[in-house]
């Protein structure tokens, strides 16, 4: 695999961003960062030292729709003729659906009316998103992917891998040679699937995801249970125990639920956003977004299990001492 890793800067979100290119018979980028000019300056700088020339990209493949993430395919596509790959549930807001969007900013305000997040913190938000709304670039033709299919890139190909949570559309692109066999050295690019350093939002990263750290704890085991020798991910530096990391993630979420669950039996009944004020403190700028969606996933996760009940929008224990690693068993796929 003729892999090189671009670092990309990145002053709209936190932490610093990868881009991978792919050499071969099909040169292939997977993801692009946000549409800045230093993003850009950054990726065109990467792709020459990879011996590519935008013009030669023959593919863009997208771990999911954050512009982080796919921001810069629209005008990387119209430049180079490069087709975009994104997983069919995130094709319409890769490109730029307005009706997409749309129904996601409907979703975020019955959301945000819901958790309880107070006006002013509604408003800095707003701000926030407002500002950076330029980051997702422009709009672009985008084929659809599903679990299980194979594209073309480098010298050999990806198998794509749906990895729900942190976004409904996110796969992570797990080597195969040209044939299809399993090649030396498996290995997968993941995007926000798992992180290095910090853990992958969930909840609040993306709306439409049902019931969110179900959703993402599956998707943890999933690509555990692939055998992973490497992971390279959206943000800083590969991970060399995939499986391991995966689980310490996993463990992460139960500790947190722990918290949860001491919250409600501190504070008493209590809407999301009190929740999360426990839980994270005060909060600016995306996390205003990220802290009560965090917070909602774990209670939505315990209103499942029947530990807490909802009255209205605020939750309550029922259970205060509940077995919680049982509430998060291992997925056999």
């Amino acid at each position: 695999m003729k892999l090189t890793r671009i670092r990309l800067g990145n002053t709209v979100f936190e932490g610093r961003n990868n881009a991978y290119v792919l050499n071969g018979d099909t040169p292939t980028l997977i993801d692009t960062g946000v549409s800045t000019p230093d993003v850009r300056a950054d990726l065109v700088e990467g792709l020459s030292d990879a011996g590519l020339d935008l013009p030669d990209l023959d593919r863009i493949l997208l771990t999911h729709w954050h512009a982080d993430h796919s921001g810069l395919a629209g005008e990387l596509a119209v430049e180079s003729g490069a087709t975009v790959f994104a997983h069919e549930a995130d094709v319409p807001l890769v490109a730029g659906d307005d009706d997409a969007f749309s129904d996601l900013w409907d979703r975020r305000d019955r959301q945000f009316e819901a958790w309880g997040i107070p006006p002013a913190k509604r408003a800095e938000l707003e701000a926030f998103r407002t500002e950076f709304a330029g980051a997702a670039g422009e709009s672009v033709a985008v084929e659809p992917l599903t679990d299980g299919d194979r594209v073309a890139a480098g010298d050999g190909a990806l198998s794509v891998l749906h990895l729900p949570g942190h976004a409904a559309g996110l796969v992570a692109y797990e080597t195969v040679s040209a044939d299809g066999s399993p090649t030396q050295s498996a290995e997968a690019f993941v995007g926000d699937a798992i992180l290095p350093q910090y853990t992958p939002n969930v909840g609040g990263a993306d709306l439409r995801v049902g019931h969110p750290l179900a959703q993402y704890v599956d998707s943890l085991d999933r690509l555990a249970a692939r055998d992973l020798d490497r992971a390279w991910p959206g943000h800083r530096d590969p991970i060399d125990d995939p499986a391991g990391r995966a689980g310490e993630i996993r463990t992460h979420h139960i500790d947190r639920t722990r918290r949860v669950i001491e919250a409600l039996d501190d504070q008493g009944p209590a809407d999301t956003w009190t929740v999360s004020a426990r839980l994270f403190g005060e909060l600016e700028g995306i996390h205003v977004l990220h802290g009560p969606g965090e917070a909602f996933a774990h209670l939505d996760h315990l209103e499942r299990h029947g530990i807490v009940e909802r009255d209205g929008d605020e939750f309550h224990l029922v259970d205060v001492d509940p077995d919680v690693p049982s509430l998060f068993p291992n997925t056999k796929y």
